[in-house]
């Protein structure tokens, strides 16, 4: 058992002061907000299971993430320049580029469970077909992409390769996946199925490593997304904003409780890497080897300089090392390329303030296949529902 100290400042830069980790976690607008991300798109057909990264949702969301991030990250140049800044807030690549945009010599990453989920997958499959139990983290990868569309080029469990137990599972087991969980995640946040990740490998020979509902957003619309139906055949959740807020409303309860004392908390571990990673960068243990975002210093050779791409990395004392990737695979690449170059336009559109420019990345994302007049009447009508967060914007 540990004791802590928690104190609450009323200004960011009391916060900072002489920090040694920043950790972000910030929900950027209101629900209200998220609710036009996520809906407004659907009466134009266009329908997202997430609507915090990529597409139409993910865009406008950006362009109220961007100033809040100038700002932290002006503020830990200030108060913190030496500071270890870890993210955890969507959109997580256009997050850490702008922090890197606004202070060039910030230490920052940011982390994401997706990948976690696909090596337990593979741990599972290992024992399907090998009665070997193996801890997700024995699972060794091989990691390029960009946050929530990552991919693995390899992944072994110490010398098998578990590239073919994958494709035989697949081929063996049309109708996806099914570990027999019932659960709320289960059924309303992306199901146990699978058949998106399975369907991608049948596409590509690349095991695409985060969850259906993030991976359909990447892809074209009428393969995953078409309609309401198509989700529901593919077996994954369109998550509602009325669910979030449910949910929301259900842990502010569990909260109030636990400060009354009429609840007793217990730890329990929620499978995040933050706490060993901060040890390891506090040259408390050992290297550490794990997926992060960072800008790209040539880990991913294929994709632009300083873009920011998730690979491994190895955080040693006071140290994050890229681990080289390798080139995305070809048959992937033009997909990874063009969100590459979408996020790099939306970061320079929020640090600008420029809607237009906003606009041509939104009008080009790969879910709006509209015509320009009614991708122009939704993005307005987006820019409208989000405006109390856009008042520096050229509106």
């Amino acid at each position: 058992i540990s004791k802590w100290n928690y104190k609450a400042y009323e200004t960011i830069d009391e916060a900072l002061t002489g920090a040694d980790f920043v950790v972000i976690s910030i929900l950027p607008g209101t629900m209200e907000e998220m609710r036009s991300d996520v809906h407004a798109p659907e009466k134009y057909n266009i329908w997202q299971p997430v609507g915090d990264t990529t597409g139409p949702g993910g865009i406008i969301r950006a362009l109220r993430t961007i100033p809040m991030f100038e700002l932290i990250a002006n503020a830990v140049k200030k108060n913190c320049p030496n500071a270890w800044v870890i993210n955890y807030t969507n959109p997580m690549t256009v997050c850490i580029r702008t922090l890197y945009k606004v202070f060039p010599e910030i230490k920052a990453f940011g982390c994401c469970h997706e990948v976690f989920g696909t090596q337990k997958l593979l741990a599972k499959i290992l024992k399907f077909y090998e009665g070997i139990e193996a801890d997700r983290t024995e699972i060794k990868t091989n990691i390029v992409g960009i946050n929530h569309f990552t991919w693995l080029t390899s992944a072994q469990y110490k010398n098998i390769d578990l590239f073919p137990l994958y494709r035989k599972y697949i081929e063996e087991h049309p109708e996806g996946w099914d570990d027999g969980r019932t659960d709320h995640w289960v059924k309303v946040m992306g199901g146990t199925k699978h058949l998106v990740k399975f369907d991608l490998f049948k596409r590509y020979g690349y095991i695409a490593a985060a969850g259906d509902r993030h991976l359909a957003e990447f892809c074209e619309g009428k393969w995953y997304l078409e309609s309401p139906k198509m989700v529901e055949d593919w077996e994954f959740g369109l998550t509602t904003v009325d669910k979030r807020i449910y949910d929301y409303k259900v842990r502010d309860e569990k909260g109030i409780k636990l400060m009354n004392g009429e609840k007793v908390y217990f730890f329990t571990n929620t499978g995040e890497e933050g706490v060993l990673q901060m040890r390891a960068l506090l040259g408390l243990t050992d290297a550490f080897v794990t997926n992060i975002n960072i800008p790209n210093k040539g880990q991913i050779p294929n994709l632009p300089l300083d873009a920011v791409v998730e690979t491994n990395a190895c955080l040693t004392s006071d140290s994050v090392e890229p681990v080289y990737a390798g080139n995305v695979p070809m048959s992937i690449y033009a997909m990874i390329a063009r969100i590459v170059g979408e996020q790099e336009v939306v970061v320079e559109a929020g640090l600008k303030r420029d809607l237009e420019l906003a606009f041509s990345a939104f009008a080009n994302s790969q879910n709006v296949n509209l015509t320009l007049k009614d991708a122009r009447a939704l993005f307005d009508e987006m820019v409208q529902n989000t405006k109390e967060y856009l008042k520096d914007y050229n509106v």
